[in-house]
């Protein structure tokens, strides 16, 4: 076996040019396949990160996302939940850990001679604990703020920023959000974007019944978020959700309901279905080139077998076997695919990290994706060279020693 490699390599360096020109297209498709993969799984791990940041064993309930007489609402697009509903998914639901009603809206907020236009929440004493919220400094509001409709909010790391300088504690500080004073009791810590490109840090939290009373007026809801004790529980718990709210909305059976409820694991689906097709079109170009590679070397071996016919008919007539000249040949391409394999591992190892730092798209370079490129290129050189060493092996001894 030493003996063909040697051979083997001897004859890709008497062409040596040709030889990388040869290989060229395994080399592009081999690295393309890397960065492709790479690309999938580093926004597959990004979004799993930012879908883990929102919290643990999480269920989002949406209100009017159903249907009444032929017409379809969005997610949230009226509100329809209600703090009655809100009560009894904290009494009667078993397994849940938290619940939190979510007031959504923007306002110019002012602290001193600065101001911002920023989303502000209305939301419970739960949320905090439910989104997996750190503080940097101060800690959260109580319930009962929220009973008493405090004038207290939590603000995030971007808006805090902006209104009272990078790196300044904000905690006990006052901000007027529509005329209204709230004082500062906790400074979030950063999260980042979320899974959707929004900056989770730019906001401010207040107890649900002060954004209520003292800045949008809303009387309902238009999301909850519920936390499960344990992700054992977490389809009983969707169950027991879904049962209680037809329940108290008279929905009855075959009526579409006016809420929808989504896991975590649904939304990091739906996040990764888009990085799927991209990783999808991306390989599907890279085994375009890897075909073109494996076209390219049976080409190659071709013109080698023309080149060493008279070659070919001195090994068969001082006794080698049809199935050595196959075997010979077969190594040869062999080695050609294999090596450009290995150059285009390279390759992607190289060209993954700079896609991140100059196009900002995150990389994952995985040890499957190698080995799975590696095997690859090996299996190119079998495919694409069997044809070639198969007339090297059929060549006849007389016509061969004749060739000139």
């Amino acid at each position: 076996m030493f003996s063909v490699l040697k051979i083997a390599f001897r004859a890709i360096r008497r062409n040596i040019m040709r030889s990388i020109l040869t290989m060229l297209g395994i080399i592009v498709g081999i690295s393309a396949v890397i960065v492709g993969v790479s690309m999938g799984t580093g926004a597959k791990a990004q979004v799993e990160a930012q879908i883990a940041s929102m919290g643990q064993n999480l269920i989002i309930i949406f209100s009017s996302s159903g249907g009444r007489g032929g017409v379809r609402g969005g997610f949230g697009a009226n509100a329809n939940l209600t703090e009655g509903d809100y009560q009894a998914l904290l009494r009667e639901v078993p397994g849940i850990s938290g619940v939190s009603p979510e007031v959504r809206g923007n306002a110019q907020i002012v602290a001193g001679n600065q101001n911002n236009q920023v989303g502000y929440w209305g939301v419970s004493a739960d949320f905090a604990r439910i989104r997996s919220w750190k503080f940097l400094s101060g800690g959260n509001f109580s319930d009962a703020d929220v009973r008493n409709a405090a004038k207290v909010c939590l603000i995030g790391k971007t808006t805090s920023d902006v209104l009272f300088g990078e790196g300044n504690d904000p905690v006990g500080q006052i901000v007027r959000i529509k005329n209204a004073p709230f004082t500062i009791v906790g400074w979030l810590a950063p999260k980042g974007a979320n899974s959707f490109g929004s900056d989770q840090d730019d906001v401010i939290l207040m107890p649900f019944t002060s954004a209520m009373k003292r800045l949008s007026g809303d009387t309902k809801f238009r999301a909850f978020s519920v936390q499960a004790q344990s992700a054992a529980v977490l389809d009983d718990v969707q169950t027991n959700i879904t049962e209680l709210l037809m329940q108290r909305h008279r929905i009855r059976e075959g009526e579409d309901p006016d809420f929808t409820l989504r896991t975590q694991q649904e939304f990091g689906e739906f996040a990764n279905s888009t990085n799927e097709v991209m990783t999808v079109i991306i390989s599907a170009f890279a085994g375009i080139s890897l075909v073109v590679g494996g076209i390219g070397i049976m080409n190659i071996m071709l013109v080698s077998v023309t080149e060493r016919t008279r070659e070919i008919g001195i090994r068969l007539a001082v006794g080698a076997r049809a199935r050595d000249v196959m075997r010979q040949f077969l190594t040869e391409a062999v080695v050609l695919s294999v090596l450009g394999g290995v150059l285009g591992i390279i390759a992607g190892y190289w060209l993954a990290p700079l896609l991140t730092k100059f196009a900002g798209f995150p990389t994952l370079i995985s040890r499957g994706s190698v080995i799975v490129a590696f095997s690859v290129s090996a299996m190119i050189g079998v495919v694409f060279g069997f044809f070639p060493a198969l007339k090297a092996a059929n060549l006849d001894p007389i016509d061969a020693l004749r060739y000139e």
